[in-house]
């Protein structure tokens, strides 16, 4: 058969299989086994991408542009983020809702996860608010019944407390309250603010058919666990227990369930200790051209054990880690080149001088330098103009910054 770019890919009979045939496996299952658009890039673009991936991890740190945005742009290509916000806020095609962490998904998954939202239950801090404001936190639900969307600065505090007054986790306790209901179930986000939530009734949000239906959790969970498995490609039991947060200990006998019904196919992937599952459609590409740069939230990347065992890539998110423990920096990208992840990038989006910074570049074992800093050089001007920057600046940390400086000047 033939894959997207018109180059054989092969349906995959074999028992076992190379590192390197796993690799394209998971990468063609991303969507990195076709070029990017040529043209303009349209809603069609990003529902087809949105449904392959199943969900993209919501996270709106702007160091360089909020992840799930960049997430379909390492795919993609430049594109207008207005499209996806219309098709998530306006035409309500896709939907927010935890699932592996705060996610956008496709609206007929909620029903899928409806059980979780149903089982879930507040936590010793959350617990303590509600016993102290009992009434408070019906009285938000009603707020929004009778008013319509609302974001925690339309709503007062509880009585006898300042409409600022803050829990121990910052928000407020008018958030508190609104976060709450939607973990529930009973709100939906129907749009952002400036990316602050806003939360309707769920039923005037989500069609009928997705507000109003709930799935069993096994079903839910089996269902979630082939979801899983399709944007995977291949993976072991940890990997597809991560992509939706399914209990690992949920997972490891609906596996069983499945292998034996036909609808995943054990194999064993050179190097791994575990068994690894392979979905009916997975195709094994001869070859995977992509030059991206993937989020730190980028499904590729964002459970660490799976990209070490795939791509001997250690990733690990520095955000949180104080500056002096910082080994890569704050906000770092890792570069697929092929199907290797060959380097790492510290960026920056300085918006008043206009510039992409590139405040470290760091090259991974075994890479070359000249053809890696070519290709990033390229995709950095590339993400620099879809952020409406005018210049890449290089930096001096990392040893790759020389062949980068010297492939941008030429």
């Amino acid at each position: 058969m033939r894959d997207s770019r018109g180059a054989m890919a092969e349906r995959i009979s074999r028992e076992t299989l190379t590192l390197g045939e796993a690799r394209r496996i998971a990468l063609a299952a991303q969507g990195f086994d076709r070029p990017r658009p040529c043209g303009r890039v349209d809603a069609r673009h990003l529902r087809r991408t949105l449904r392959q991936l199943g969900l993209l991890q919501v996270d709106y740190t702007n160091v360089v542009s909020p992840a799930h945005y960049l997430v379909l742009f390492s795919r993609l290509g430049p594109y207008a983020r207005s499209r996806l916000d219309d098709l998530v806020y306006v035409q309500r095609e896709f939907v927010e809702q935890w699932a592996h962490e705060a996610s956008i998904l496709p609206a007929e998954t909620w029903p899928l996860l409806r059980h979780r939202m149903r089982g879930h239950s507040a936590d010793g801090r959350l617990a303590k608010l509600m016993q102290r404001y009992p009434q408070y936190f019906d009285w938000v639900l009603e707020q929004v019944r009778e008013r319509g969307p609302l974001a925690p600065e339309d709503l007062p505090g509880p009585k006898g407390t300042h409409a600022a007054a803050r829990s121990r986790r910052g928000w407020t306790v008018a958030r508190e309250a609104l976060e709450w209901h939607f973990s529930r179930g009973n709100l939906a986000i129907s749009e952002r603010r400036d990316s602050a939530r806003v939360f309707d009734l769920t039923e005037r949000v989500l069609t009928p058919e997705c507000s109003g239906r709930a799935v069993g959790a096994k079903e839910a969970q089996r269902r979630l666990l082939l979801l899983a498995a399709r944007a995977q490609g291949v993976a072991n039991a940890k990997d597809l227990a991560d992509y939706y947060r399914v209990p690992v200990g949920a997972v490891r006998p609906l596996l069983a369930t499945l292998v034996a019904a036909g609808e995943l196919r054990e194999v064993r992937i050179e190097g791994w200790q575990e068994p690894a599952y392979l979905h009916p459609q997975a195709t094994l590409p001869r070859r995977i051209g992509a030059s991206a740069l993937l989020s730190p939230f980028d499904p590729v990347v964002w459970y660490p054990a799976r990209a070490r065992r795939l791509f001997g890539f250690e990733h690990r998110v520095e955000i949180l880690v104080p500056l002096a423990e910082r080994r890569w920096g704050y906000y770092v990208l890792p570069f697929l080149l092929g199907d290797r992840l060959v380097a790492r990038v510290d960026l920056e989006a300085d918006r008043s001088e206009r510039r992409l910074r590139v405040l470290a570049a760091h090259l991974e074992p075994e890479a070359e330098p000249e053809p890696v800093a070519s290709a990033l050089a390229t995709e950095l001007q590339s993400l620099g103009s879809w952020l409406d920057l005018d210049s890449v600046a290089v930096g001096r940390r990392g040893d790759l910054v020389a062949s980068l400086a010297t492939a941008l000047r030429t």
